[in-house]
Formats: structure tokens, sequence, C-alpha cells
């Protein structure tokens, strides 16, 4: 029996993955396995945790939709916790695994784990292969290298909308040859160093982890509310849960490929028609597109202070007391306080609110911008590495942007997005 392992990690799906679809074809039966990765419940440098209470407990839930869901299909999902490349290499000798099966990283310690993980299986002579499975637009459909990608989005966007195609996506499997595999024993909280935290009653939304849940979401959106045909003008809301799609924290651990929301949408215009609204959800993608392949372009650039525009100068100032008192919405700006403090009891803050208090930390509190990015990698339930460091570098003046000062009008955008106040009345009003 030729028995490989499927190795997931940001692709927690059974539609639209390339990965588990490639394991199924080459070998007699799969092995479907998850790793807590210990380094990703550290403390950072910035004084962060790197993964905190609600990105946790979303992953927990997701997890367990997927195990579901593999059951269902006569398999199931082996839980690991340790270092990918220890425990990865105990399941390959265990099970005489041929080949190891995952998704292709591009950010700089998530390509660290993999190269380790690759070099143990070198050791036991088991292969190691991996897929493009986050992306709208696949690496090899772009036109041009890596290298050649214009760091400038608008560029980016025109010429790869005129000249690529976006591929089909790849069947949900019909039944999942496997070992037999035992129940999945979850860490807790306690295991991974960490409390309990209920989301406030006043969240914009209630996430819930899984891809039924995000179908649940994108069917809500599209086709039982057609919201998404109002999404440009409702997009910079800041109240409830449909004046944006929410699907961030499902892409983020890919419980939903972006292929799958782009082909369901084409669908949704053929039945209601096209217009800048259901565009506009496929830019916003293609932004996550640009990010990712920035991030395959500079490495660990993104993640340094000057980011990719050394010429700029940045602030070493290290305040923890500015830190804290942004960290816990009392800056006395009352817009910046209300997104703030959202933030804190939810793990959620729309666009607009991330915006202007990174605008906030890096241009009216000259802070080194690595802090503010760090806070929002332990908070946000829909933190996606290449996303979060790539927009806050981007605000910070060091990342993608051909503009000098991207300064956000603190006063003029509460003013403009929360013309009544009720944004701030939710949220300072104990």
């Amino acid at each position: 029996m030729k028995t490989a392992i499927v190795w997931f990690k940001t692709d927690l799906r059974l539609q639209d993955n390339e990965t588990l679809v490639k394991a199924l074809s080459q070998s007699d039966q799969i092995i479907p396995v998850y790793c807590f990765d210990d380094s990703h419940f550290e403390i950072t440098s910035y004084g962060f945790k790197k993964t905190g209470s609600f990105r946790v407990q979303f992953l927990i839930e997701s997890l367990k939709d997927l195990d579901k869901n593999l059951r269902s299909l006569g398999s199931g999902l082996l839980i690991l916790k340790g270092k990918p490349e220890v425990e990865i290499s105990k399941i390959v000798l265990q099970y005489k695994a041929f080949k190891v099966f995952a998704k292709r990283e591009v950010a700089y310690e998530e390509k660290q784990t993999e190269q380790l993980v690759q070099k143990e299986l070198f050791k036991l002579r088991c292969e190691f292969e991996t897929f493009s499975t986050s992306t709208l637009y696949h690496a090899e459909d772009l036109p041009f290298s890596i290298k050649d990608i214009p760091d400038v989005f608008t560029n980016f966007r025109k010429k790869i909308e005129k000249e690529s195609t976006i591929r089909n996506i790849f069947d949900r499997p019909e039944h999942v040859n496997s070992i037999d595999i035992p129940e999945a024993d979850y860490p807790t909280l306690d295991d991974l160093d960490l409390k309990f935290e209920a989301i406030d009653s006043r969240a914009a939304m209630h996430f819930k982890g899984g891809e039924d849940e995000a179908n649940n979401r994108l069917k809500y959106y599209f086709f039982q509310t057609k919201k998404i045909s109002s999404y440009k003008e409702t997009r910079n809301g800041l109240v409830g849960s449909d004046y944006s799609s929410k699907f961030s924290a499902w892409l983020a651990l890919g419980c939903i490929s972006p292929r799958f929301i782009y082909h369901e949408l084409k669908k949704y215009e053929s039945n209601y028609g096209a217009n800048e609204s259901t565009y506009w959800l496929i830019f916003e993608l293609l932004w996550r597109d640009f990010f990712r392949f920035m991030f395959k372009k500079h490495q660990s650039k993104m993640f340094q202070a000057s980011g990719i525009n050394s010429e700029k100068e940045i602030p070493k100032a290290i305040s923890e007391k500015l830190i804290q008192n942004w960290v816990d919405g009392n800056t006395n700006e009352d817009f910046i306080d209300a997104n703030m403090i959202e933030l804190k009891l939810t793990g959620f803050m729309s666009n607009r609110g991330r915006q202007n208090v990174a605008s906030y930390f890096c241009n009216d509190l000259k802070l080194d911008w690595r802090f503010g990015a760090s806070y929002f990698e332990q908070q946000l339930i829909d933190y996606d590495e290449c996303s979060n460091w790539g927009n806050w570098a981007y605000l910070a003046g060091v990342g993608n942007d051909p503009r000098e000062n991207r300064y956000f009008n603190i006063e003029k955008q509460a003013t403009l997005y929360d013309k009544d106040k009720s944004f701030r009345k939710l949220w300072l009003n104990n």
C-alpha cells in the first residue's frame, strides 16, 4: 500500500484543495494531519502572543469541521502538537509514508518551517511536494516572473487582468481512503498557554470556523440577500454583519478558496447581473493575491523596519505606555479608541478601522509599525501574514505605495464614516 500524508495548514477545506486531490491520485491511502506548531504559541520579540485566544477558538472550530467532513468520506484528521519537522517525521516512520503533500508557503517564517520539514523527510527518503492553493491567480499563470512583479498594485492589477486567466476549481473528493484514524485530540487553551475569552455581544459578527460555515456565509451574502450587489457602497461601514462580505476569517484559514468565491460570484453575475460592487470583491481578492506575491518576491524584507523602502527613515521609538494605551483604546481619540476596543473584545475590526488605527500608530504616535502589526497578529481572527504585514508596511510608507505619505486625518475620517457617532457610542459606552 502506498501511503501518503496530507499536511493541512491554512487550507482547511475539501472543496478546491489541489493538495488533497493530488495526494489521493498518487497513493492508495492517505493520512490527513494538522500540527499545532509550538512556535505559533510563543511570545514574539514585540511582546505579543503570536496567536491569541480568539484565533485559536476559530482554528479549533475549523479543524473540527474538517475532521467531520473527512470522516463522512471515510477518513479523519490526525492532530499533532510540537515541531512539525519532528511530529510529521514520526508519522512518516510509523506508517512508512512515501510522500508528504502540503500547501506551498510564501512568507519567511512559514518557508523556514517548510524547509525544516523537507530536510528531515529527505533523511527518511520521503518525498515532499507542495502546491499553490491560496491565491485567485496561480503563480504559474502570471504574466511576469516573481522577481519582475510590479511593486505598485495598479500596474500589477492591470497587467494580470488583461493577460491572465483564473483556473477552474478542484472538485471535492467523493471518498478518501485512509488508515483508521483515532478520534481527534485537540489541545486545550491551557495547553497553549492561553485563557478563554468570550467574544463581546456587540461584535459585528460572531464568526464560527469551518468550511461549512464559510459556504453558508457565501450563500447568504450572495444568493439569499444579494448584499454583494451593493458591496462597493457599504464596504466602509463599521456596524453590523452585512456592510462587507466578512469572508476574510475563512479565507485566512483556507476554509474557502478565493477561486471558489470567484466562480460562485460568476454564477451570481450570470443570474442577477454584474456591477461595480461584484467587480469590487474580485478587486479585493486581487489585493490579497498581490500581497502574497510580494512576500514571495521580497521575502524577509517585508518584516524589516524599512520594508522594501530602504530610503525611508523609520521611527525607532518604543514607548510601552503609548503602545499599551493604543491597545486598550485609551488614546483620547474617540474614533481610534472605539476601533481598538472592538478589536480587543471581539478579534475583529472593519477595514476602515484598520487603516485609521494603523495610520494613527505610525504617523501620530510615530511608533515602529511592526509592534502594531504584531498586536494584530495576536488579536485578529482573520489574521493572514501577507495581508496583515503587507498592509501595515503600506500604511507605514515602507511597502507597496507610490505615494510618499499615507496619512489619515482621524477627525475627518470619523465625521465621514461615523457621522451619527453610532459606532463610537456602541463601543465607548460601557
